[in-house]
């Protein structure tokens, strides 16, 4: 395992939120710890996972029905922003596992009983917002590209007119850049941002100024996790979303002991493992 230094640290009543250096090596590591903990016990929150690819569907037959095709893929690609937020409960198991407590399937839902439950919901709606704007740029683009006369009658309608056209590989090419700089920002306001107001019920400004001092100081394994995730979610998307019910739980786990990596709190007030 490798040892973190830290690097910068942040004073919030007499506590010490130090941000650490790791490297890419730490990523495989952080995985490994995250399957761990989805392998304890998995029944316990399948039932919960699996309403996000039932979401999924959803949305794709929203979009099917509405001819709005084209809004399939930024859907998909997009839900990932709102990943975080789905993954609230995880991050308690996970806490839980590490301090050799009890996990029951209640305890999925003990974020909502937390006392940061009103800031998290302040940083899901920043999410919320980047997820909308990137959805409304999206169709922007499109319809620059393509004019409001032309939508496709079906998807195999629209991968030809994306792969058959110029047009279309301008759509890919920008697409792909805006989308990262959306995921890019959302990673970086949000990379601990969650887990630490679980773990530490710190101010809004704390978590993302922490998330975005971990960023700048790990830039490489930020952007490497990053990178992770969106192969992880494309390949648990693969088989009509099904895979996300693995996926999701996984990468919920990871984050937190991704977390614990580049996070080194000193001088807390140990939190209630009962709460």
């Amino acid at each position: 395992m490798t040892l973190s230094q830290p690097t910068d640290a942040m004073h919030r009543k007499g506590t010490i939120i130090s941000v650490c250096r790791i490297g890419l090596h730490d990523i495989p590591e952080v995985l490994s710890c995250g399957l761990q903990d989805f392998l304890e016990k998995p029944s316990h929150y399948f039932f919960a996972l699996l309403i996000y690819p039932v979401i999924g569907l959803a949305l794709f037959l929203w979009a099917s029905q509405g001819n709005a095709w084209h809004l399939i893929y930024p859907l998909l690609a997009g839900f990932a922003l709102l990943g975080p937020v789905a993954a609230l409960g995880l991050y308690e198991i996970s806490r839980r596992r590490e301090l050799g407590l009890e996990i029951e399937w209640q305890h999925w839902f003990s974020a909502l009983r937390s006392p940061a439950f009103p800031t998290i919901g302040m940083l899901a709606l920043w999410l919320l917002v980047l997820f909308f704007a990137w959805l409304l740029t999206a169709e922007w683009l499109y319809l620059s590209l393509f004019g409001s006369s032309s939508a496709p009658s079906g998807p195999l309608a629209l991968l030809a007119d994306v792969i058959g056209t110029g047009r279309g590989w301008r759509l890919l090419i920008l697409g792909h850049l805006i989308g990262f700089c959306f995921a890019l920002t959302a990673l970086g306001t949000t990379v601990v941002a969650f887990p630490l107001l679980l773990d530490q019920h710190v101010s809004l400004r704390t978590a993302v100024a922490v998330s975005l001092l971990a960023t700048l100081k790990n830039p490489l394994p930020v952007l490497g996790w990053g990178v992770c995730v969106a192969l992880i979610l494309i390949l648990g998307s693969l088989p009509a979303l099904a895979g996300l019910i693995v996926a999701l739980p996984v990468l919920g786990h990871t984050t937190w002991h991704l977390y614990r990596r580049l996070v080194r709190i000193d001088g807390s007030v140990a939190i209630d493992p009962k709460g």
